[in-house]
């Protein structure tokens, strides 16, 4: 192996297998490979089937120094176009990955690419990390949620301390239990239950997410450094408490934001949607009044019963708003999604539903005025990033938390009831688009957004605190290449 290539840094990236963490790896992964890097992308082999059908053979070759690896899950063969089942591939990664990543890097260390010097995996594929360990490679975990998603879930190892996690019975699920206000989270006030990361609700101390999302938390804190998609002074005081734990944290975000001082000419090949997007929704909101459109997106892996989605589309419809709407195929439980044809002439001027999109596209777009979310950290952040104020509805795992802080810390948000149902959206919608509070949230985004930019400028908090990500992966890859 020539001497320059030797002298090269390889980073070895590996996302969890669904769409909101393979986003924010591939968004870090440009960034690293920007600074002089070799990257290795690992996904899965189902992962790796549906980007190879949604973007082509040759888009997914990559370029001579950012290639594309995949390892099996260890769940079976499946050429399905949807999210995996979230527990069996949590129980799977955590069980079957550790040994495919190894003779990977083996494969990669006696091939023509530099040898691999460093490793970022995911910071719920902790088996990443116990590689790294086990062969001498410095490790980082990427913890792709909030600040405070992550913390919630540091919290699961005190919960269970103090008897109230996993609950005694189902009582808990309506008799109040979850409104049970929280004053002794570090960092993290103004809290109840039910804004705890959501796999705390179960009667089981064997739950499989309860278990695998805790004690990844907690395997992260033995990590090199942490990585976090966010920036200081959106969650400082919870960022301070962490820091506290442990103080290797690198606050990078929004990675969005930090990727345009990228040329994106350069990357037009390394794209991460594992969905086709359908960019006629970017033609019809070119033809959209200024802030008069609800983009409408619950995310790569919400699911809901048939009956709530007829709830959204007539609370949606009835608001008399213009909307961009996203229906997944697979977003009804066990059966693919269908609206009645009234629904479809009641909206026809002003309605546009389309199968999946390039999401930062759609918020950055002078049309749209609000965002309908599920909440998931990729598009809170999104939203932060444009300056676009946020309707919650909240799926699962920590998307409560983020909810929970967008409505009262941040200011840019109001919440859908749970049990959806039309009046309940219309209301909101109205509110967002025509009240006093939809005019204070869409002025305290703005305020976010600016904040959002001046951390990622040259010369910001999350800027500075990349070039000394950057300072790090080059010190230690040289040690890693003089041993």
């Amino acid at each position: 192996m020539g001497s320059i290539e030797a002298k090269t840094p390889h980073v070895v990236c590996i996302p969890y297998p669904s769409q909101g963490h393979v986003n924010p790896m591939m968004q870090l992964a440009k960034l690293i490979h920007s600074r002089g890097f070799h990257v290795t992308f690992v996904n899965t082999e189902f992962n790796h089937r549906r980007l190879v059908r949604s973007k082509g053979v040759e888009a997914m070759k990559g370029l001579s120094d950012f290639r594309f690896e995949s390892i099996p899950d260890g769940l079976p063969q499946s050429d399905r176009d949807a999210t995996q089942d979230v527990p069996s591939l949590c129980d799977s990664t955590r069980k079957n990955c550790l040994a495919p990543l190894l003779e990977l890097i083996a494969k990669l260390n006696s091939s023509d690419v530099p040898p691999v010097s460093c490793i970022v995996s995911d910071g719920v594929m902790g088996f990443g990390s116990k590689a790294g360990r086990l062969l001498g490679i410095p490790e980082f975990q990427f913890w792709t949620t909030s600040a405070c998603g992550f913390m919630g879930y540091l919290m699961y190892k005190e919960l269970i301390e103090r008897g109230i996690a996993p609950f005694k019975d189902e009582n808990f699920v309506n008799d109040g239990t979850l409104d049970t206000p929280l004053d002794w989270i570090p960092g993290m006030s103004d809290m109840r239950l039910k804004d705890i990361p959501s796999f705390i609700r179960t009667t089981d101390p064997n739950d499989i997410m309860f278990d695998f999302m805790g004690s990844e938390a907690q395997h992260c804190l033995k990590s090199s450094a942490i990585i976090l998609n966010t920036f200081d002074e959106l969650e400082q005081e919870v960022l301070d408490a962490i820091v506290a734990k442990f103080p290797r944290i690198y606050t990078l975000g929004p990675l969005n934001l930090l990727n345009r001082h990228i040329p994106e000419s350069h990357f037009s090949s390394l794209r991460s949607s594992l969905w086709k997007e359908d960019t006629d929704c970017i033609e019809w909101l070119n033809r959209r009044e200024p802030e008069s459109v609800v983009y409408v997106n619950y995310g790569s892996v919400t699911v809901m019963s048939d009956y709530h989605l007829k709830e959204f589309a007539w609370g949606l419809a009835n608001s008399k708003h213009s909307f961009l709407w996203i229906v997944r195929p697979d977003v009804v439980m066990g059966e693919s999604a269908a609206l009645p044809e009234e629904f479809f002439e009641e909206i026809k001027d002003r309605g546009f539903i389309a199968s999946w999109c390039p999401q930062d596209l759609v918020l950055s777009h002078r049309s749209v005025a609000a965002f309908l979310t599920h909440c998931g950290w990729n598009s809170t952040l999104e939203s932060i990033s444009r300056g676009v104020p946020v309707i919650c509805w909240p799926f699962f795992a920590e998307q409560q938390t983020n909810c929970r802080y967008a409505c009262t810390t941040w200011g840019i948000g109001m919440e859908v009831n749970p049990d959806v149902n039309r009046n309940d959206v219309e209301a909101v919608v109205k509110e967002m688009m025509e009240g006093g509070s939809g005019k204070k949230m869409k002025e305290k985004s703005l305020d976010w957004k600016k904040k959002a930019e001046v951390a990622t400028d040259v010369g910001g908090s999350s800027y500075n605190k990349f070039d000394g990500f950057i300072e790090e992966l080059f010190s230690v890859s040289i040690n890693k290449n003089k041993v």
